[in-house]
């Protein structure tokens, strides 16, 4: 497999910055993650500290699942997510094992929810909040998501909700499925479309929130503990800036008044600017375009492997 070299800086331009103060702070989900595509996990935790510091992120929040520790794919897992800590940056909670609430009664779920606990507390960089794996709320069962939230608050714990997100997940496997086959990976193509979808979202949900709120929330940004994050953050971030954009601590972000907001619509599940806009009426689409794998896989095929569409 041949990696074309990146470029010298992103092709992924942007006016002037935006007269309306736009804030948004950096979250990781699944810490700590399994192997990537590019880099060794040691690898990618240094990296991905120095990309931070680089880019001046006082402080990202890592969303860590503790029973990934037990896996071998996840060696040395407990020494990464201290260095995190040790950097500067928080710890809260995402579970134990990652479950998906939908297939989960609530009861099992809460204990996973502990577990993970049991293992943050104590930790000072630990933030009592807690991420709902895939952002899954409990779908159409509002009694478990009550059931939930009740919990939650009986524990002390905030919802550690998303505003912003661009699925780069999806980015992520398809890389590692194109590595595994041996397929040329245009690095600078990669680079740029990890940069221009994150910053597009970013724009959409701000605007998607200020047309439900009346203003701009501070808002929480979902990527993953991968390595396109180690990679392309520095680039992220200046994009984000160049495009306005003011980038804050969780701790300032997860204080914004939409915290306490809890929207009761017909399914929970996704991030707080889609439920608040879908509980205000607005109609959709209410995500982002790029959120949907079909049309975000074509764009990985056609930029990143120069695959031409198929007729």
């Amino acid at each position: 497999m041949t990696l074309l070299l990146l470029g010298a800086c992103s092709t992924v331009a942007a006016e002037a910055p935006a007269s309306a103060e736009k804030r948004i702070a950096v979250t990781f989900d699944d810490v700590p993650r399994g192997p990537g595509a590019f880099l060794t996990l040691e690898e990618r935790t240094k990296r991905l500290l120095a990309a931070l510091k680089d880019a001046r992120v006082k402080q990202a929040a890592f969303f860590v699942n503790p029973g990934r520790l037990a896996d071998p794919e996840s060696a040395g897992g407990e020494a990464r997510i201290s260095a995190y800590g040790k950097a500067g940056h928080v710890l809260a909670n995402h579970s134990f094992s990652h479950p998906r609430l939908k297939a989960t009664p609530a009861a099992d779920y809460l204990a996973d929810i502990d577990k993970a606990e049991a293992w943050l507390k104590g930790r000072p960089s630990r933030r009592p909040w807690f991420r709902f794996p895939f952002l899954d709320e409990g779908g159409r069962d509002k009694a478990k998501r009550d059931a939930v939230r009740a919990g939650l608050k009986a524990r002390g714990l905030q919802n550690g909700y998303v505003t912003v997100e661009a699925s780069d997940w999806n980015m992520e496997q398809l890389a590692s499925n194109a590595r595994k086959a041996g397929k040329q990976i245009d690095m600078a193509a990669l680079r740029d479309l990890y940069v221009e979808s994150h910053v597009e979202a970013a724009e959409f949900y701000d605007g998607l929130a200020r047309r439900t709120l009346g203003r701009s929330p501070a808002h929480v940004l979902l990527l993953h503990e991968n390595d396109l994050a180690a990679l392309f953050v520095p680039d992220l971030v200046a994009a984000l800036r160049r495009a306005g954009w003011q980038i804050v601590t969780a701790d300032e972000a997860f204080r914004d008044p939409i915290a306490a907001a809890a929207p009761d619509v017909p399914t929970a599940q996704g991030t707080l600017t889609e439920a608040l806009a879908w509980e205000k009426g607005l109609p959709v689409p209410r995500w982002y375009e790029r959120n949907d794998v079909r049309l975000a896989s074509a764009l990985f095929a056609e930029r990143v492997l120069k695959e031409k569409p198929a007729q």
